[in-house]
């Protein structure tokens, strides 16, 4: 428990120095979609490393411990962290690996960002809550010192929590389509008129 504690230092020294990186430049968010997709992994990434180390502790361990909890831990570090570094990535690699000047759509970027945001956010706030009701249910008992639920009536009690998780994944999965429609149309070499002449009447202008 002292060392994964110990953790929190070098995390979040990591965290803090990538979003400090932005100093001075903050309004390259406003006009870079990529750069908000690792801004957010970063923000992922420190919950990730903070909720980590928190759930070592004792107290904690005992009511997360097989719970729903520790799933919506584990799905905020690999789907908010690892998963919009990753798309951040792509997305700067796509267009220079096979030579074209732009993406095909930055407006599609946005949609990802935002679908993908929303997606995730409900996923693991779904597994947080579940998670935690789960343990709590599972830790309660009657006057005569019998368990309070069954395991049946936790799972019956989780089910809203499980729909609203699979609307999250649903679109986690639909923001990753459309990057996938994006980097074909990139790789074609298509050129989205509109948005280009967007830019072009804003360059004339």
């Amino acid at each position: 428990m002292t060392f994964s504690i110990m953790l929190w230092m070098p995390s979040w020294g990591g965290m803090i120095n990538g979003m400090m990186t932005l100093s001075g430049a903050w309004h390259k968010l406003r006009e870079d979609p990529v750069l908000r997709f690792m801004i957010i992994a970063l923000a992922f990434y420190g919950m990730a490393t903070f909720e980590g180390p928190l759930m070592s502790i004792k107290s904690v361990n005992a009511l997360s411990h097989y719970t729903d909890w520790t799933i919506g831990h584990v799905h905020s570090g690999a789907l908010g962290w690892n998963g919009f570094i990753t798309f951040g990535c792509l997305y700067y690699m796509v267009p220079k690996l096979w030579g074209r000047k732009e993406l095909y759509s930055l407006r599609l970027v946005n949609l990802h960002l935002w679908i993908a945001t929303i997606g995730i956010v409900l996923y693991i706030s779904a597994m947080w809550v579940s998670g935690i009701m789960q343990g709590l249910m599972w830790r309660s008992y009657d006057d005569m010192g019998f368990l309070q639920y069954s395991f049946v009536e936790t799972v019956q009690a989780m089910h809203p929590f499980y729909i609203i998780r699979a609307l999250g994944g649903v679109l986690y999965l639909t923001g990753a389509l459309i990057m996938a429609y994006n980097f074909w149309r990139t790789i074609r070499g298509d050129v989205n008129e509109k948005e280009w002449g967007v830019q072009a009447q804003g360059a004339i202008a």
